[in-house]
């Protein structure tokens, strides 16, 4: 084969979303990156996400937060990056453990998460937030579990442009109770510990998650509002990690004890 002959591969948003999708429809895993060819920076990673948000068959619900890691914080010029959450994605808590699917092959973990409520809409050119301003559009806070999840095993080592590409590494959200007078209390009252099987794992809280839960709300109003996405009274946004990324495989269980405040059980169970 000669160099003019070689096929070229090139990045193509269009194409890694649809494979995306097609594996998250069918439960698969991928075996690697779709194309070959990585997204480089956050802007290629959410052309992806975009695409996919068009090709998927649900409604937009609500947002996820996740931290960029800070050695990626300077190449990527961001703290922090976005992932999308669909209405058939959502469960509410009850007594007994929530299922949730872990793809064979793919990527899963539970994320302790504080979770806001838009109380009215945002406006649609606004793309600079601060957390005070932040505060007057929520309606409530919950506790919450976020199910990260990926066709591909790899997400999280390949880099935070990669799990923008991937809905964020989001597979759903299950939400608990709502913290009553959220606004009169200290982020450090705020307290989680995630266990895995019995085991505990993860040790936090609200205050863990940097800035405060509203700095996260202040960066997804902006960022949303600068896709053309501005949020809507209802949706939910997820505000980071508050005990870490914890794995989790089919068959195990998760309990997040959010002391006062309740606690949510859920059960991993294989897609396949």
């Amino acid at each position: 084969m000669t160099v003019s002959e070689a096929k070229t591969e090139i990045f193509a948003p269009a194409s890694i979303a649809s494979q995306f999708v097609e594996a998250r429809q069918r439960g698969v895993a991928v075996p690697g990156y779709p194309g070959g060819v990585l997204p480089q920076s956050l802007a290629e990673g959410y052309a992806c996400q975009e695409a996919a948000i068009d090709l998927w068959p649900d409604q937009l619900v609500g947002w996820k937060v996740g931290l960029v890691p800070p050695q990626h914080r300077d190449r990527l010029g961001a703290e922090r990056l976005a992932g999308c959450i669909f209405k058939s994605k959502v469960w509410e808590a009850t007594p007994d453990p929530t299922p949730f699917r872990a793809i064979p092959g793919g990527f899963c973990a539970v994320e302790a998460e504080f979770v806001f409520r838009l109380g009215r809409d945002a406006p649609a050119d606004k793309t600079v937030w601060t957390a005070d301003e932040a505060a007057d559009y929520v309606g409530d806070l919950m506790i919450g579990v976020e199910i990260a999840g990926s066709p591909l095993a790899t997400i999280n080592v390949l880099g935070p442009p990669i799990v923008a590409s991937d809905f964020g590494n989001n597979d759903g959200e299950i939400l608990g109770a709502v913290i009553d007078g959220w606004r009169d209390l200290a982020w450090e009252e705020m307290t989680a510990e995630t266990f895995i099987d019995g085991l505990s794992v993860g040790t936090g809280g609200a205050a863990a998650i940097p800035g405060s839960p509203l700095a996260a709300l202040a960066f997804l109003l902006g960022h949303v509002a600068g896709r053309g996405r501005p949020l809507k009274a209802g949706m939910i946004v997820t505000t980071g990690a508050s005990t870490g990324i914890h794995d989790i495989a089919a068959g195990q269980t998760a309990h997040v004890d959010f002391g006062r405040f309740g606690a949510i059980d859920c059960v991993a169970v294989s897609a396949g």
